[in-house]
């Protein structure tokens, strides 16, 4: 494909990255000449400097044999302008991120088409769907589901009661062998490892599981943790994350919303039915104590300031609090964020960049996600008629060390990947790789 991207930022970047591998010809274009080297310096894609509501710099970068633009600049009117200038000059699809939740609303997607605009991304609701999703699997540090939850990948931290350490993976699988279950990576430190069966669990070892809707339960017991409900649940930030994580969860779970700005704190006492709405400085221990902090099973932190996240969230570790999560939109913290006791972190950008990309497969690629702060890729195939990857057993392919097939989807229904598996023509298959072996995984999947 040709593909032309509005905006070297975080989602940009992430995008081009992600995007350079499956190679597709593309174009970045930015304004500001630092974030199009950086571009550069990671990518093998041709960047322009220039601005993507100007007709020459949109021929420039051939927009009439485009077949896709994706505007992802931090400026919404930059995005809708860019897209449906580009559109008119002949573009065959566009993407804009957009940060008005009302442009998603139901019913005005063909408005949106009508003018030039396929598709919007909005990155505050799809962050607020990651908190709820993290919210219900409170044990998970990350879950992705496939296929509408056939199969799902889980990320899982060790305890030190977990049934599991100091267990090989073999002998684990052996032990358990009436859960379905495949692990596909161990995150120790700073290091991703794609396991082998003499590979043994450690405490804190951040382990990623493909499973089934059945074996869910008791994966989460094998890693030391138990799955009971939040019911109490603090949020601290009443952007627009925090606003649309507490309405989305307000029917189910008890909320206390801080937010320290007066009027944006009336506001959602007036838009929230059920949650209670407090004025406050969040990093007040006091405060937090007053309000029962050590009563709470979950303490979401989303404001608009990083370290007030990282920070909050530690504090209320340290008081007892049983799950954490905490925005993170400074890329460069997320490797940090792994080592010093947080359960779990988002980051809007990525989670953005990781949605756009579903509108950039191959034809046998139906997704692509990164996983935040472990360095490696999820993909989930479909297996052509006739590629190596359905020509023998799973044990006999040869496959990339530094990937690993974790499941497939058949009809209905998910299944763990075993040596002895026959992937068949039309399956869904996830895959786990380091970034080295992804070219490699890819010839599996091709003619």
């Amino acid at each position: 494909m040709q593909i032309i991207i509005a905006g070297a930022g975080e989602v940009g970047f992430h995008l081009a990255k992600q995007l350079s591998v499956d190679n597709h010809h593309i174009f970045v274009i930015d304004i500001d000449q630092s974030q199009l080297e950086r571009v550069d310096s990671a990518t093998e894609v041709l960047t322009i400097k220039g601005s993507s509501t100007s007709m020459n710099t949109l021929e420039k970068a051939k927009v009439g044999e485009a077949d896709l633009l994706i505007a992802v600049t931090s400026s919404e009117s930059v995005n809708i302008n860019t897209a449906i200038l580009a559109k008119k000059m002949g573009v065959r699809q566009t993407i804009a991120r957009v940060a008005n939740e009302e442009y998603i609303a139901l019913g005005n997607a063909e408005l949106f088409r009508s003018i030039g605009i396929d598709f919007l991304i909005y990155p505050e609701e799809l962050a607020a769907l990651e908190v709820v999703k993290l919210i219900e699997r409170a044990a998970a540090t990350d879950v992705l589901e496939f296929d509408n939850g056939k199969m799902t990948l889980i990320g899982l931290k060790l305890d030190k009661n977990a049934p599991i350490l100091r267990k090989t993976m073999r002998q684990a699988a052996e032990d358990y062998h009436t859960v379905d279950f495949r692990v596909v990576a161990i995150h120790r430190g700073m290091r991703t490892i794609i396991p082998s069966g003499t590979d043994i669990f450690l405490p804190n070892d951040q382990v990623f599981v493909i499973t089934n809707n059945e074996g869910i339960e008791d994966i989460i017991k094998l890693s030391g943790k138990n799955h009971s409900k939040l019911e109490n649940i603090m949020i601290l930030g009443g952007g627009k994350i925090g606003r649309k994580t507490a309405k989305m969860l307000e029917n189910q779970i008890n909320i206390k919303l801080i937010e320290s700005d007066k009027d944006k704190t009336l506001e959602l006492a007036d838009q929230l039915q059920k949650s209670l709405v407090i004025q406050g400085d969040g990093r007040d221990l006091d405060l937090l104590a007053q309000e029962g902090i050590i009563d709470m099973d979950g303490f979401i932190a989303l404001t608009d300031d990083a370290e007030t996240n990282i920070i909050t969230c530690l504090m209320a570790k340290h008081l007892g609090v049983s799950k954490t999560i905490a925005l993170v939109d400074n890329v460069d913290y997320i490797p940090l964020t792994q080592t010093i006791g947080l359960d779990s972190l988002i980051n809007k950008k990525l989670i953005a960049a990781d949605n756009i990309s579903r509108f950039v497969r191959k034809s046998n690629i139906i997704s692509i996600a990164t996983l935040q702060g472990v360095d490696a890729e999820v993909l989930e195939y479909i297996a052509k008629q006739g590629s190596p990857i359905t020509k023998e057993p799973v044990k006999n392919l040869g496959f990339p060390k530094n990937a690993i097939i974790g499941g497939y989807i058949r009809g209905e229904h998910g299944f763990i990947s075993v040596g002895d598996t026959q992937i068949l023509p039309n399956d869904k298959v996830v895959v786990f790789a380091l970034p080295g072996a992804v070219k490699k995984v890819e010839k599996f999947f091709n003619k």
